[in-house]
């Protein structure tokens, strides 16, 4: 055998074995210890409605401003589309950023009847994504009284339902605390017994 046929050969050796490891062996691995360790994240985070997947806890979804029965999460610089993912992608000096941020925190005030410096940051500007679920907690509280009127639930049940949605900062890797809007709108839909607006087109 010729060096160079030598050559050849350990070469496909080489690539048939790294295939089976890194091809097949490794992803399968993967796949096997994210289904036993984390199965709900591994599988897109899926939140169900009657038994039905119906939204992922990893993405916002959006709430008709005629909706006063539902947590708004933040803007939407994409509308909200999961196929597509981007940040307004304005310098924080941008005149155009403050004036939307203005008009958005004007609209807020309006429909939470609070003062416009009640407006928490996180409910006139988007998320680098577009598509965050999560809210500030005081963002959550700001609307927790007007969800309260429109449903007909107790401030302190609706408090509740924030609660079990809110993640502490040491559950997001120490971030700050945050409530998921689409996992507390999904609890609110069940104990009003109706699906939340939206849900499940995206």
């Amino acid at each position: 055998m010729t060096a160079t046929l030598r050559q050849f050969r350990v070469a496909f050796v080489l690539l048939a074995l790294l295939t089976v490891i890194l091809g097949g062996l490794y992803p399968l691995a993967v796949f096997g210890l994210g289904q036993a360790i984390a199965p709900a994240q591994a599988n897109g985070s899926a939140q169900s409605v009657n038994g039905s997947p119906a939204a992922s806890s990893l993405l916002a979804q959006p709430v008709p401003e005629t909706d006063r029965r539902f947590f708004f999460p933040r803007p939407s610089a994409v509308n909200w589309d999961p196929k597509t993912s981007s940040a307004t992608n304005l310098a924080p000096t941008a005149a155009a950023l403050k004036e939307a941020k203005d008009t958005a925190r004007t609209a807020v005030a309006n429909r939470e009847g609070v003062a416009r410096s009640a407006v928490p940051e996180d409910a006139v500007t988007s998320s680098a994504s577009g598509l965050d679920p999560d809210i500030s907690p005081a963002y959550a509280a700001l609307q927790a009284p007007r969800v309260a009127r429109a449903t007909g639930l107790s401030l302190g049940d609706v408090q509740a339902l924030i609660q079990q949605s809110t993640t502490t900062g040491v559950e997001s890797l120490l971030g700050q605390e945050s409530v998921n809007t689409t996992t507390l709108n999904l609890a609110l839909g069940k104990r009003l017994q109706t699906a939340p607006p939206q849900t499940g087109n995206h």
